[in-house]
Parts: C-alpha cells; sequence; structure tokens
C-alpha cells in the first residue's frame, strides 16, 4: 500500500545542493502534532529551492545559470525522477506554479516567467512561451534589471500573476490553455524600491497581501478577478518599531480563516503575526516571534491549518509551530535537520 492509499500525510523540503543540501528531502507529517519524520531524498536536480505539487507529482525549478524544472513521482517514500531535468532556457528560476496543463516558473536571474508543457504521466515537456518583463528600480544592485520572483494563478484560475522584485510591479496575465502562451494583461505598481517578493490571496479571493523584500512591508491590495486588477490600499510594517539589522522579508501565508497573517523575516530571523480586520483591507501587526533558526526562506502553513513551518536556509533547518487560533501566535514545536532549506510543501 502507497501512502496515499494509506491515508498519510507527506512533505516535501527543498534545498540547495550547492550548499550542502540533500536536494528533494521526503517526510512524513504527525497529524497531531505536526512532527515532520524524513522518509527519503533525491538530488537529482541541482538546487532544487522550490517546489510545487500536483496529485502524485512533485515540480522543483533548478536555481541555477543554466535554469531548468524536474517532476518527481512521489508515490513511494523518496522522490522518483521522472526524466531528466528540462531547460527552461532561462537564468535564475526561483518559484514554480502548476497552471492546467502547463508548469509555469519565475525566472529571477532573466526577468522573465517561462511555461512548460506538462505530459500525460506528470513529466515535463519543451518550453512553450514566455514572458519577459522590462524595466528596472530605484535600488542599486538589486534593481538594475527586472527579477520576477513568484508565479501563481489567482483562486478565481482565470489570471496568472507574477510579482518583480526589481521593477516593484505585479503583472496580470492570461495563459492559452491550449498553447501555453502568456498574454500580459495589466501590470500594477507599488511603490518604488520596495521590491516586492511573493504575495499571497486572502481566502474569500477578493484581497491579496504583497511582501516586500527590500523594505520589511506588506501591500494590502484589493483583487478583482471578474477585470483582473490589483489596486494597491495600504503599507504596513512586518517588524516591530525601532528593529534594527537588515530585515529582508522572505514569505507570506494567510490563514485559512482570514483572520491572520504570518510573514518570513531574514536578516531578524523572526516570524511576524498579523491581524486582519473583517473586510481584509487592513493588517496590523501584533507581534514577531524568533523562528527557531536562521535565515527563514520559507514559510508554509501545514495541512491541519494548525502548523506552520519555516525553512531555515542558513542555519539547516526546518522547525515548526502550533498556532494559537485565537491570537494566532506560534509557539515552537519541533525541528528536523535540512541542510540549505528553502522551502517546504505539503501533500
Amino acid at each position: 500500500m502507497d501512502d496515499t492509499q494509506a491515508g498519510r500525510r507527506r512533505a516535501y523540503i527543498g534545498s540547495f545542493t550547492s550548499a550542502g543540501g540533500r536536494g528533494v528531502i521526503a517526510a512524513e507529517v504527525d497529524p497531531g502534532s505536526g512532527a515532520l519524520t524524513v522518509t527519503g531524498t533525491s538530488d537529482a536536480v541541482a538546487d532544487p529551492s522550490f517546489l510545487a505539487l500536483d496529485g502524485h507529482v512533485l515540480y522543483a525549478v533548478s536555481e541555477t545559470e543554466q535554469g531548468a524544472a524536474a517532476a518527481f513521482d512521489v508515490t513511494g517514500p523518496e522522490p522518483r525522477p521522472l526524466g531528466a531535468p528540462v531547460p527552461v532556457d532561462a537564468a535564475g528560476p526561483t518559484h514554480l506554479a502548476v497552471v492546467g496543463r502547463c508548469l509555469l516558473t519565475a525566472d529571477y536571474t532573466s526577468g522573465s516567467v517561462t511555461s512548460l508543457a506538462r505530459t500525460a504521466d506528470g513529466g515535463l515537456g519543451p518550453v512553450l512561451g514566455r514572458l519577459r518583463h522590462e524595466g528596472s528600480g530605484p535600488v542599486a544592485g538589486r534593481q538594475d534589471g527586472p527579477h520576477a520572483h513568484q508565479v501563481l494563478p489567482d483562486p478565481s484560475g482565470r489570471w496568472v500573476l507574477d510579482v518583480d522584485l526589481g521593477t516593484d510591479t505585479v503583472t496580470v496575465s492570461v495563459l492559452a490553455p491550449a498553447t501555453g502562451a502568456l498574454r500580459p494583461h495589466r501590470a500594477t505598481a507599488l511603490r518604488p524600491g520596495t521590491g516586492p517578493r511573493h504575495l499571497a490571496f486572502h481566502p474569500a479571493g477578493g484581497h491579496a497581501y504583497v511582501l516586500n523584500e527590500l523594505e520589511p512591508t506588506l501591500t494590502v491590495c484589493r483583487w478583482d478577478a471578474e477585470a483582473g486588477v490589483l489596486t494597491p490600499l495600504t503599507e504596513t510594517p512586518v517588524v516591530p518599531e525601532g528593529a534594527t539589522g537588515p530585515q529582508y522579508p522572505s514569505e507570506v501565508v494567510a490563514a485559512p480563516d482570514g483572520r491572520f497573517l504570518w510573514a518570513a523575516v531574514r536578516g531578524g530571523d523572526t516570524l511576524a503575526v498579523l491581524a486582519l480586520d473583517p473586510t481584509g483591507e487592513s493588517a496590523r501587526l501584533v507581534t514577531s516571534v524568533p523562528c527557531g533558526g536562521h535565515w527563514p526562506r520559507d514559510l508554509t502553513l501545514g495541512p491541519s491549518g494548525r502548523h506552520l513551518y519555516a525553512a531555515n536556509e542558513r542555519s539547516g533547518d526546518v522547525t515548526w509551530f502550533t498556532v494559537d487560533p485565537q491570537t494566532g501566535i506560534p509557539a515552537l514545536a519541533g525541528s528536523i535537520p535540512a541542510p540549505a532549506a528553502s522551502c517546504v510543501v505539503f501533500g
């Protein structure tokens, strides 16, 4: 009997093999405590820094100068490659998303979004299309050109959004299901120099929260799924007043009930807790807690909705937290070693 038939939940951890990581790590999830137990690894792909799961198939970017994506069968205890990695013909892919019959990658170094074909068995085919960004921002050395950092579908499934750190924009596009071509629909400009990195949608679908990397803030936006329009509303800090030293936010997560947001912040090595008002249009920093490691590159909510998981890249571990359902404040509950950890996803 495989893990899916047994009703077990699985976690998959990405890591930088160039920094001593083990590649893709598979783990079982204890449904009560949220604890992770490693069951297998695969180093078949270099630097699988971000992962996405679709049924029994796990996808990974290869965040290298050449740039590639790979597919794994995860019905067994360890990931099994479904063919060789497929070049994305772009440099430094950092994020990916499954959208219909395509796999999309956000290519940080090239400043583009690439669409790849998916085969009947879940494997990957050739590049189908590419959306290239242009422009720059005011922060020298970080915004000299476009740097697409995240790509994801909106909750309605009608649109694709990508977040560009280099140009301070979020671009809304349409993916043609028959050809895999990406057609830009509208670009939303955020405050210059904020360096947007990732966004998360409110569970009701009417708002999006853009986490900025170059300034430790969160931009609250209204999302109109009918028109495909993202409208910035307010901006709020994700670190306490008086925080010292560089602060680089990495990931934002929305609570399933829409009451809280959590953000991981590198440098300060904290998890920010933000409360949302009932409309979703206002976010307020409640507190920050230590992430339990160093340089939290990713933050993920577990399948039960009661646990948060931080992938701490520089301390080489994944920590998990139990979330107080009333206050939203996470309490450290455990950790496992995961050298050069970069993300966690669940199935």
